[in-house]
């Protein structure tokens, strides 16, 4: 088998360079990268990242077998290729094989770590210097110690908080190709969320109506993890809606969920909040995302319950639609399959 023939089996981008540097060959892969027009034409022209030109150009000359990287850019995405570069017929075969998926792993676990350190650090920082105050100049004054001794109580609680926010969002994400295929009463899981979130609603005169809970409504599902996203949902409707306002849950059973390409149920979560804007509403589920992060902070969230939600939806085969407008008000819709 030719070099040539050998690029068109290959099932990733590919292309055979001549010993005099032009592209003979690609497949539809290498054509659809850098249009079909670079066959032909000299491979510096073609790629033109210098890194990647200067592995080319070794291999070609030493007759080695080398590796390289290309960095592009597809539908307003970054890209990144890892070039495998071989000597073959004379010249040298180029395979681009797709490592973006990676790429953004590494990109997201930096950006995590960096998150929990800063979400860590702030509290810390504030326990450090108040044990410092009491140590020192507040060691005789009872009224400042108890002041500071409240504050960081607070931060410790929020640093619990958080603690424990990433430890279930570790769980849920280890079991997420794991569908629960365990009845549950969905119905039955929504009262019990809204009963222990009673007391709360009860310290801002929250009203929580619920409708569509009176019977039974089964479906496939973890109990547990669907009890902590009703719970998520209707507290923070309770927290960002207004005091002595209202917080709205429905249930409804729907013959036909187009977002489900089936039969499912529709759990509602809808407050009278200041709502969201529109630029915010992609990234709400995103980890440590906030609209408002020091109101945020101030009510003792941490930036992972909308993860966390998503990622147990997610494994229930569900899906999470989020609706709103400044001045109106959120509405959080849970769609959850019967089958």
């Amino acid at each position: 088998m030719t070099p040539d023939e050998v690029v068109t089996a290959i099932p990733v981008p590919a292309g055979h360079i001549g010993p005099d540097g032009r592209i003979r060959a690609i497949n539809a892969g290498l054509a659809s990268l850098f249009g079909a027009e670079i066959e032909g034409r000299h491979y510096i022209t073609a790629f033109r990242q210098p890194s990647l030109l200067d592995r080319i150009e070794a291999s070609l000359a030493e007759g080695t077998r080398t590796r390289g990287t290309y960095v592009g850019r597809q539908a307003g995405r970054d890209t990144t290729y890892e070039v495998t570069i071989a000597p073959a017929g004379g010249g040298v075969l180029v395979f681009f094989e797709d490592r973006t998926h990676l790429a953004e792993a590494g990109e997201r676990r930096s950006e995590f770590v960096a998150n929990v350190s800063h979400e860590l650090r702030t509290p810390l920082t504030a326990i450090a210097g108040f044990i410092e105050t009491l140590r020192g100049p507040a060691r005789e004054d009872p009224e400042a110690r108890d002041r500071f001794l409240a504050v960081m109580e607070r931060e410790a609680r929020r640093m619990n908080r958080l603690v424990d926010d990433l430890l279930s969002l570790s769980r849920v994400e280890d079991v997420e190709r794991m569908r629960p295929l365990d009845p549950v009463d969905v119905a039955g899981l929504i009262r019990g969320a809204t009963t222990g979130l009673a007391p709360q609603a009860a310290l801002r005169g929250v009203t929580i109506e619920v409708s569509g809970c009176d019977t039974p409504q089964s479906a496939p599902g973890d109990g547990d993890q669907l009890t902590q996203v009703f719970t998520n949902l209707i507290e923070n409707a309770i927290k960002y809606g207004p005091e002595h306002g209202r917080v709205r849950v429905d249930l409804e059973k729907l013959d036909t969920a187009p977002v489900l390409k089936g039969a499912g149920l529709r759990v509602s979560v809808r407050d009278e909040g200041e709502g969201i804007d529109a630029r915010h509403l992609g990234r709400l589920t995103e980890r440590f995302y906030r609209v408002d992060s020091h109101r945020s902070r101030g009510i003792g969230g941490t930036g992972l319950g909308l993860a966390i939600v998503k990622h147990i939806v997610n494994r229930h085969r569900g899906r999470l639609r989020i609706e709103s407008e400044p001045g109106k008000g959120a509405t959080f819709t849970v769609f959850l399959p019967l089958d």
